[in-house]
């Protein structure tokens, strides 16, 4: 049997980070998991630290593109009409939450988390050798209408509120940075100080040898094995029980699957995403993600090739694959950059895990003595993975929080 102050179930980017913040404390750490550190849902994004991101993702506003959505013509989002009722609800606060006096609360709240999130990467990937995956050429964002364009303009006046910059461009500006780009947009901007990352797996596994480094234990096992062994919590792993005073579960999107049964039912969904990798055909590149705004994908260069990312899909979370939005997405991506033969046979399919009000869980799960929460990052997972590590570390070490944890706990829901 493995006694540790604190166990963490998951080994994703959010899991491993809150494992390295824990064990540099000074504590004794197990990280298990079932499969590999970031090996699940951390794999599949487009590879941006969104520190300069103001609004979340939102229902659509515009009638058009809802019935785009309803008609299964959309590439932000496609849906299984068979799981709809289930996530009706669901849907509906988060039509609530899209709200723009919502988004702007939403980003108000989300902001101290986002401002540190570039500076806590820095902090890890420095520790753990990993500045090479790294690159500081910010993102563009693209626009193929005037009227695309001019719907940004709420979110650029309030990321001049937050001081974040970003150099609002034409498409000869654009391209000077992305020579490789069609002129097929009329409008672009630049967030400068965004970071991207060229292998997000590749990162995560560096931070969890760092994590080794430091003394952390890694395990084998399935989460759902948690119960109360007062007084410690224990989890069993192939190699055995493993006792901790504290756990934290960083599950994603399988954690409601360790939860439901322990009593703590929060109103999480998961939206389903691929991606896929293309070469690249003769001397087309790309030095930075770009975002075509108004088609729902993201073309980042990845060390795998150029990554091909797609809108959201509400299906169960276990269904079989149905990447039907890359025939919507592909030939928008073919007229912006040359892409070449796809590397991989099949599309990569992965699960966000996501509350209706776009804000993660971090923080003490309710009446539950020693049982610690942090999931339900969204589309900002690899964003604010270390970010949260430091969070919930001060928090279980009663260190004084880096910023307030109260617009993220659990108890929003019961409020």
């Amino acid at each position: 049997m493995a006694r540790t102050d604190v166990i963490v179930l998951g080994a994703g980017i959010v899991g491993t980070s809150i494992g390295v913040h824990l064990a540099k404390r000074g504590l004794a750490v197990a990280l298990i998991d079932r499969g590999g550190p970031g090996e699940g849902t951390s794999y599949g994004n487009a590879g941006v630290i969104e520190g300069n991101t103001v609004f979340p993702p939102a229902f659509p506003s515009d009638w058009w593109e809802r019935l785009r959505v309803v008609l299964k013509r959309s590439p932000l989002a496609n849906y299984h009409l068979s799981f709809l009722p289930k996530v009706a609800p669901w849907l509906a606060a988060f039509y609530a939450a899209s709200q723009p006096s919502r988004l702007v609360e939403t980003a108000r709240l989300i902001r101290p988390l986002m401002a540190r999130a570039v500076a806590e990467h820095e902090a890890l990937s420095g520790e753990a050798g990993a500045e090479r995956y790294f690159r500081r050429t910010g993102w563009l964002k693209l626009y193929r209408t005037d009227r695309g364009f001019a719907a940004q303009r709420r979110e650029l006046q309030l990321a001049k509120d937050f001081g974040i910059a970003n150099v609002a461009l034409d498409r000869d500006g654009a391209r000077a940075l992305e020579p490789s780009l069609a002129p097929v947009f009329r409008h672009a901007v630049h967030w400068t100080r965004a970071v991207s990352i060229s292998n997000p797996l590749a990162v995560t596994r560096a931070y969890a040898a760092r994590f080794a480094a430091l003394g952390g234990l890694s395990f084998s096992g399935d989460a759902r094995s948690l119960h109360r062994v007062d007084p410690h919590w224990r989890v069993d792993t192939t190699a055995g029980p493993v006792d901790g005073r504290d756990v934290v579960v960083a599950l994603g999107p399988w954690a409601p699957d360790l939860l439901g049964p322990l009593g703590i039912r929060l109103p999480l969904a998961v939206k389903r995403g691929y991606h896929r990798h293309f070469k690249p055909e003769g001397n087309a590149a790309l030095s930075r993600p770009v975002l075509d705004a108004e088609n729902g994908y993201c073309m980042t260069p990845m060390e795998q090739g150029i990554r091909i990312t797609t809108g959201a899909e509400f299906a169960p979370r276990d269904a079989p694959p149905t990447p039907v939005q890359f025939d919507l997405v592909v030939p928008q991506a073919r007229g912006l950059f040359a892409l070449g033969e796809p590397v991989e046979a099949q599309p990569w399919m992965g699960a966000r895990p996501c509350f209706a009000d776009s804000l993660p869980v971090i923080g003490p799960a309710p009446d539950r003595r020693g049982l610690w929460l942090a999931y339900g990052h969204g589309h900002w997972g690899l964003t604010l993975g270390p970010a949260t590590g430091r969070l919930i570390a001060e928090m279980i070490t009663g260190a004084t929080p880096f910023c307030d944890p109260t617009p993220y706990s659990a108890e929003r829901f019961t409020r």
